[in-house]
């Protein structure tokens, strides 16, 4: 397996790419996640001034055959984010390393694990998307301000349909804590509905369920018109 470094907006020299190979030890994050599949390592730069100490962004993202593991940070430089953000993914992959082998002897098994236990079933990333999953689209886009607009318009910011695995809040909430998200979409294993858990403060957390309003009749489809005559 190899580290994929690639700039968004900015050229990556070669000193940071030998950097990034140095302080990513793949055999020691293989040895916390043997399913590894991809390490990418991404740099961008913020050209608002204002935003000097935080101008250089750095996103390390893992891919296994489980969950997606993503951790990123902001610094002055590049290599000061890149140490901050490897912290990140070291916690989250013993995190989730200690998690799955105290779970060793216990009939239930984590959404991480149901690839290795059910054929043919899809695997998802800590988004809800499958891994292999490639972001084909062919529509220009641009930049105004800090959002995206594809084409002529409407204004989309990001729009994404996905495949997800009912699961518990208990494993949401573990999963929304690997990704390093503040809120985490789920369809809730026990009613089959769609879910949100989100950060409040701290180590507090909020949940909000959707359900159908039985109230609410379905739009009847119009019956279709016969031809006009003269």
């Amino acid at each position: 397996m190899d580290i994929v470094v690639k700039g968004r907006k900015t050229e990556v020299p070669e000193r940071f790419r030998k950097h990034v190979a140095d302080k990513l030890n793949l055999e020691k994050i293989q040895k916390l996640d043997g399913k590894v599949m991809s390490l990418d390592v991404e740099v961008s730069k913020e050209p608002n001034p204002r935003q000097a100490d935080r101008c250089d962004r750095v996103e390390i993202t893992l891919r296994s055959r489980g969950p997606v593991i993503r951790a990123e940070a902001a610094a002055s430089d590049p290599y000061a984010a890149l140490d901050m953000a490897a912290e990140k993914l070291d916690a989250r992959l013993r995190k989730q390393h200690d998690k799955r082998f105290s779970r060793r002897g216990s009939r239930r098994i984590s959404a991480a694990e149901v690839p290795d236990h059910v054929p043919g079933v899809a695997t998802l990333n800590g988004n809800g998307y499958p891994v292999e999953e490639e972001e084909a689209d062919s529509v220009p886009t641009k930049k105004i301000g800090s959002l995206e607009v594809k084409g002529e318009g409407p204004l989309v910011v990001r729009e994404k349909t996905h495949v997800a695995a009912p699961m518990t809040l208990d494993q949401a909430l573990y999963e929304m804590e690997l990704v390093g998200h503040d809120f985490y979409l789920f369809v809730d294993s026990e009613t089959k509905e769609p879910s949100v858990v989100y950060r409040r403060h701290a180590y507090d957390y909020g949940v909000i369920h959707l359900s159908t309003d039985p109230m609410v009749a379905e739009v009847e489809a119009p019956a279709s018109g016969g031809t006009l005559g003269g």
